[in-house]
């Protein structure tokens, strides 16, 4: 080689990456239930249909919550009915409390999801009850659940910021999933409630829950309102996450946390995976169909960046072959 020449090295900055990804759709009850309108349960099972037509195996299809508290999803059970079961593909819902997981187990689900906050202000504010209370009551959830057969995720949510509280010690944090952990839940979704995480607050939580877990426990649950979600997903990709919650074009939020935008985008999420030659199973295309649906049920456009862009590509096509 030419000495004068300069050296040609491979940059390797994110190591190696897990060949397969499971992306947890969270949009037909995350997502939803911070909608204004409120779908028929026919329309609601047309999306849930189309996510399954593209891959998609793990979904989070309603809450068996009062429908007084959230009546966007007070027709869990005839959603359930409508959409059935599908061979390789898991259905769940949020379960907060045990007159909840009995309408559950009643309607046939497989898995449930119990909800935790790691902060105080937050959690008096979204269920009433403090940090203590509300793991007491997850813990009897889970405990019963998993007698029945059932396996249960948890949502631990503002672990990268409060919007009342602020900073969130990360070791409160630790000692709220090693209780989860301890009482049977299978999996941990680690939630940037309001979208204030960045990638090296991404990279301290997960180096502190990993000296205590395995790494498979956890999840990414994002949320994009300053931008962030994708370089947070790619931070947890790299420490050896497989899980990460998205939204078909990125539907969501949180009623109790003032400002947060949806979520990570799951269209999004998919696009960026494959294109690092991460497998998802899912048909990035097929997907598109799924956001176009979820856009015409909410009558507005929807935040996926892909999303949109593949719309529009869709329709400059379609305009100059009119044209021609």
């Amino acid at each position: 080689m030419d000495p004068k020449e300069p050296a040609r090295t491979r940059v390797g900055l994110l190591g190696h990456l897990p060949r397969k990804v499971d992306v947890y759709e969270v949009g037909p009850r995350d997502g939803l239930q911070n909608e204004l309108r409120t779908l028929p349960t026919r329309d609601k099972a047309r999306l849930i249909n189309a996510l399954v037509a593209a891959g998609e195996k793990r979904i989070e299809v309603t809450s068996f919550v009062s429908p007084k508290w959230i009546p966007q999803l007070a027709d869990a059970e005839e959603l359930l009915k409508q959409v059935g079961r599908r061979p390789g593909v898991v259905f769940s819902a949020l379960v907060p409390n045990l007159k909840g997981l009995e309408r559950a187990q009643a309607a046939g689900l497989e898995e449930a999801a119990v909800f935790i906050s790691a902060s105080e202000a937050h959690s008096k504010k979204n269920i009433n009850k403090t940090i203590a209370e509300a793991l007491a009551g997850a813990k009897e959830v889970t405990g019963a659940a998993r007698k029945a057969g059932m396996r249960v995720r948890g949502y631990l949510s503002t672990v990268w910021g409060c919007p009342y509280e602020g900073h969130v010690p990360v070791e409160r944090v630790v000692d709220i999933c090693r209780q989860l952990v301890d009482a049977g839940i299978y999996q941990l979704s680690l939630g940037d409630t309001i979208g204030v995480g960045t990638p090296r607050q991404t990279e301290e939580i997960l180096s502190a829950l990993l000296q205590h877990m395995p790494v498979d426990t956890l999840a990414l649950h994002l949320h994009d309102t300053r931008g962030t979600a994708l370089a947070n997903a790619l931070v947890g990709l790299s420490a050896g996450v497989t899980t990460f919650d998205a939204s078909i074009g990125g539907l969501g939020g949180c009623p109790y946390a003032p400002g947060a935008a949806g979520n990570l985008a799951s269209e999004d999420a998919v696009f960026m995976l494959h294109g690092m030659g991460v497998d998802t199973g899912i048909n990035l295309d097929r997907l598109v169909e799924a956001g176009e649906i979820a856009q015409e049920l909410i009558g507005r456009k929807l935040a996926g960046k892909y999303l949109q862009a593949a719309l529009g590509e869709r329709d400059k096509k379609a305009s100059r072959r009119a044209q021609t």
